[in-house]
């Protein structure tokens, strides 16, 4: 059932109110910057906790990917922490709009210098979506909440390593990232986690993967895996079944 909400999701000027996984999460988002597409969906989806675990969501931007994930898994707790303290805002309203309080909260922090509650914490999981291009090296949108979603304000590598910092041993981080940063992804893991695992995305079939799914286990030294992955697009345009099943039904990734 959709979740039932309140007032403060009624759009505005500034916000809007979008439906996410077939209508189970309510997400306030600026209409004018960064919004969130399929990418924290499919993070969500790639997360495998128990119940009774906690998960950090990285760089939690309004919420998409915690409150996909809290939706999927009831039993679930979720933190995130988002260094923008409007998008946390949003974010905080948007747990309210899902009736998720007992069960997600968003914390106004920097991941590299995370504030007590995060810092003392030791996560089960970390998801991150992390902004996908390096300074210097790309073409910047021109609105600045853009520019912050896309550029990173630190190289990868301490991105990478402040997630493990969060996570338990034996514990797992899961990212989304641009296929063409794969190389970066597994050198920054290396000798940090193992048991790194490769899900591409396929935007048709036949064509390059344009994103991946990457997962990886702390103080694990299991060998690495590349896996089929998933195609997302019919030649039509539409979702494939597969696709479908996850963005709109909820359902878990297949690895």
């Amino acid at each position: 059932m959709p979740p039932v909400t309140d007032d403060a999701s009624v759009p505005s000027a500034e916000v809007s109110a979008d439906r996410l996984m077939g209508g189970r999460v309510v997400l306030l988002q600026p209409r004018r910057g960064y919004r969130a597409a399929i990418d924290p969906v499919l993070l969500a989806a790639a997360v495998a906790a128990r119940p009774g675990e906690c998960v950090l969501d990285a760089g939690c931007g309004t919420g998409a990917a915690a409150l996909c994930l809290a939706a999927r898994l009831p039993k679930v707790e979720v933190v995130g922490i988002e260094r923008d303290p409007e998008l946390a805002d949003l974010a905080l309203r948007s747990v309210a709009c899902n009736r998720m309080e007992s069960r997600v909260r968003v914390v106004s922090g920097d991941l590299l210098h995370p504030p007590p509650e995060v810092r003392r914490a030791r996560f089960s999981w970390v998801m991150s979506n992390p902004p996908y291009l390096e300074a210097g090296r790309s073409r910047l949108p021109a609105e600045p909440r853009r520019q912050a979603a896309f550029l990173e304000s630190v190289p990868l590598a301490a991105w990478i390593a402040a997630c493990l910092k969060r996570l338990a041993c034996g514990g797992s981080l899961v990212l989304i990232h641009r296929a063409d940063r794969l190389v970066d992804l597994c050198a920054a893991l290396h000798g940090r986690a193992g048991e790194v695992t490769v899900f591409p995305l396929w935007p048709r079939a036949g064509e390059p993967a344009r994103r991946v799914l990457v997962r990886a286990r702390k103080g694990s030294r299991a060998p690495s895996k590349l896996l089929p992955g998933l195609v997302l697009h019919r030649a039509d345009g539409g979702f494939t079944d597969a696709a479908e099943a996850i963005l709109r039904k909820a359902e878990a990734l297949p690895w």
